[in-house]
């Protein structure tokens, strides 16, 4: 038997509607009844129409007597062969013996009775390369089962990027790509709907790299960046930072059609189990004429610590950015949750929040309007 427990929290809006409510208490059901772990919601924010689901993410699970089923969120098998291996658009994706499933578990509007399953075709990997380590996966389009151009990257530890089109069905087929720069090899990949291509950051974030199904398959698209400011910090904390472990991110705003990068500077803290602790973070707005966009092009990265109206989402899921005022949310503010921990960054008021705290299943779920504005 599967118990429900459901918590709501606002971080600015004090009032939810009854029919939104509703809404989420609905989704709150489904998640847990279609996957064995109870789950707990936290909404992020109030929704100011009705037409808006909020911003919601998994802060807990906890199994009710009885094992996961295979590639369920929250799921753990011991020899690591079944597993969420990351989450776009509210589809999560698995692995299981070479073989990739899209699941649509966080999809605000789907279907309770009828989930849907997509299996795609078995895994090949390319010589020297490995498909057991996945860094994450990201997709072209929302509608995976219907849209025959959306497009599946799964981006693995390692040289391989594998691209592939669901709605294919059985005529579906895997493209792998062989990426020959090493600092590209823990990358994360993005969709970026205004070029239309897959990007990812190289180490330190000095270039970023882009592939398609087209003319950019074999001879990626790059771009290297120049920085320019960095925030003021005495040395001491300079000093600090420089210890961090640091990623990079990239992340698209499709309101205003600007592309950032977000650096994250995290601390071991040894004291507490050895768990990784958020020290800073970082946003760069990438600025390139289109002139510059070209094979071994070169832009500006500017530090910025003014975004406007926007907020932006980290988590295993792709991440994304949305205009803050229409959600209910912080503008200027950055949303994070991984493994051990969520919190949130806000550069016009210097304030930053967070939590320490184990989250087996660290993933965002977009609202359906985001989702929408894929159709």
């Amino acid at each position: 038997m599967v118990r429900l427990t459901h918590t709501l929290y606002h971080l600015s809006s004090p009032k939810t509607s009854n029919t939104m409510r509703s809404l989420l208490l609905s989704r709150l059901s489904r998640l847990s009844l279609r996957k064995p772990p109870p789950l707990v919601l936290r909404q992020l924010g109030g929704v100011r129409f009705l037409s808006k689901t909020p911003i919601c993410h998994i802060v807990g699970a906890e199994p009710c007597g009885f094992t996961p089923r295979d590639g369920e969120i929250g799921a753990r098998e011991p020899d690591d062969r079944t597993g969420t291996i990351g989450a776009s658009n509210g589809w999560v994706a698995t692995l299981k013996d070479g073989v990739v499933c899209l699941q649509d578990d966080l999809i605000p509007s789907a279907s309770d009775s009828a989930p849907k399953r997509i299996s795609l075709p078995p895994l090949e990997t390319l010589p020297h390369c490995q498909t057991q380590l996945v860094t994450n996966v990201a997709m072209s389009s929302a509608s995976p089962d219907e849209d025959e151009d959306c497009i599946l990257a799964v981006k693995f530890v390692g040289p391989q990027l594998s691209l592939c089109r669901p709605a294919l069905g059985d005529k579906a087929e895997w493209f792998n790509i062989r990426i020959t720069d090493p600092g590209f090899f823990s990358s994360r990949v993005m969709y970026s709907r205004r070029d239309k291509m897959f990007s990812m950051p190289g180490s330190g974030g000095t270039r970023t790299g882009s592939w398609d199904l087209e003319k950019h398959r074999d001879k990626p698209k790059l771009q290297t960046w120049r920085f320019l400011r960095h925030p003021e910090f005495v040395q001491t904390e300079w000093g600090d930072i420089d210890t961090c472990y640091t990623t990079e991110q990239l992340v698209e705003s499709r309101h205003t059609g600007d592309m950032f990068m977000v650096k994250r500077f995290r601390e071991r803290n040894y004291d507490e189990g050895d768990r990784m602790e958020e020290k800073q973070i970082m946003v760069f707005k990438l600025d390139g004429d289109e002139g510059s966009r070209c094979y071994n092009g070169h832009g500006d990265a500017i530090y910025t610590e003014d975004i406007g109206d926007l907020c932006i989402f980290l988590s295993k899921s792709e991440p994304f950015c949305l205009q803050a005022s229409l959600y209910g949310n912080f503008s200027n503010s950055i949303y994070f949750v991984d493994d051990n921990g969520n919190g949130m960054f806000n550069y016009k008021f210097e304030y930053s929040n967070k939590k320490y705290a184990t989250y087996p299943a660290p993933y965002f779920i977009p609202p359906q309007s985001y989702l929408n504005a894929y159709v």
